[in-house]
C-alpha cells in the first residue's frame, strides 16, 4: 500500500502539472455548464412550468452532475491519449503499482473538478440559487457529487485505454453529452412517456441530482418515481459504488495489460 501512495502521489502530481500546461480541456468542460446555466435558465426558464428563479434554482444541481458526468469524456481523453503516444508503455516498463497511473489520473480529476465547481456555485448564486439546506447536508451533497465524478472518470479510463485511437475516443466522448439529456438534469421527469420517463429514471446521473436538489434544499423528491430517485441519497450512493467497483478493477487490468 506504501508503494501505491508514493507512486499514485507522483502519478497525481504529474497529471496535475499536465492540466496547468494544457489547459484547454478543463477550462471547456468547466465553463460551459455555467454558459448552459445562464442560457438554460433564462431562456427554458420562461418557458416551463417553473419559471424564473425556481427553475435556476432547479438547474443548477442538475449541472452540477452533468458536469461530473463529463468524466467520462475527459478520462477516456486523457487515457487514450497517453495509451496511444506510448506515455504508459514508458510507465509499464518502470518498477511501480500497476494502479498508480490510472489511480494519480483519477485522483487528479477530482482536484481539478473540486476547483472548477467553486465558479458554477458561485454563478448560481448570482442567479438565485440558494443552498436551503443545513451545512451539514450541503457538504454531503458535495461529497455525492465528487463521489460520482470520479465514479465516471473511472469509467472514461477504462474506454480510453479500451479505444483504438485518439480520435475514436474524442469521438465517443463527444457522445456522452446525450446522458444528461435522458434524465431529470434540465427538466422534471414526470411528464415524460412512460416508457421514457423510467429510463431517465434509472439513469444514474438522475439519481445523483435528485439527492443534491433535496440536501440542498433546491428541490423535494418526486413522488411516484423509479426506487434510485425516490431514495436519491441511497440511490445515488449505490450507483456511485456500483460503478467504482466494477470500472476500477477492469482499468487497472485494462493499463496493465496494455494492448494485448
Amino acid at each position: 500500500m506504501s508503494a501505491l501512495a508514493y507512486d499514485g502521489t507522483a502519478m497525481l502530481a504529474r497529471q496535475l502539472r499536465r492540466v496547468r500546461n494544457n489547459p484547454g480541456l478543463a477550462i471547456l468542460t468547466q465553463t460551459m455548464p455555467i454558459t448552459m446555466l445562464l442560457f438554460f435558465g433564462y431562456v427554458f426558464g420562461s418557458a416551463l412550468a417553473m419559471p424564473g428563479e425556481e427553475y435556476r434554482a432547479f438547474l443548477v444541481p442538475g449541472l452540477l452532475v452533468a458536469t461530473a458526468a463529463n468524466g467520462i469524456m475527459t478520462g477516456m481523453f486523457q487515457a487514450a491519449q497517453d495509451s496511444h503516444r506510448g506515455v504508459m508503455d514508458r510507465f509499464r516498463s518502470l518498477p511501480m503499482s500497476r494502479a498508480a497511473v490510472p489511480l494519480g489520473q483519477a485522483a487528479a480529476d477530482l482536484v481539478v473538478t473540486a476547483a472548477g465547481t467553486v465558479p458554477l456555485l458561485l454563478v448560481g448564486l448570482a442567479v438565485g440559487w440558494r443552498i436551503e439546506g443545513s451545512a451539514l447536508r450541503a457538504a454531503g451533497a458535495v461529497g455525492l457529487l465528487l463521489l460520482f465524478r470520479f465514479a465516471t472518470t473511472w469509467v472514461g479510463i477504462f474506454l480510453g485505454l479500451l479505444s483504438r485511437s485518439e480520435e475514436a475516443a474524442g469521438q465517443l466522448g463527444s457522445a456522452t453529452f446525450m446522458l444528461p439529456l435522458l434524465s431529470n438534469a434540465y427538466i422534471p421527469t414526470g411528464n415524460l412517456p412512460h416508457w421514457l420517463r423510467v429510463i431517465a429514471e434509472w439513469n444514474p446521473i438522475s439519481a445523483v441530482t435528485t439527492a443534491l436538489r433535496d440536501l440542498f434544499g433546491s428541490a423535494p423528491v418526486p413522488q411516484g418515481a423509479a426506487w434510485p430517485v425516490a431514495h436519491p441519497v441511497a440511490g445515488a450512493l449505490a450507483w456511485s459504488v456500483a460503478i467504482i467497483a466494477v470500472f476500477l478493477p477492469m482499468a487497472v487490468r485494462r493499463y496493465a495489460h496494455g494492448h494485448r
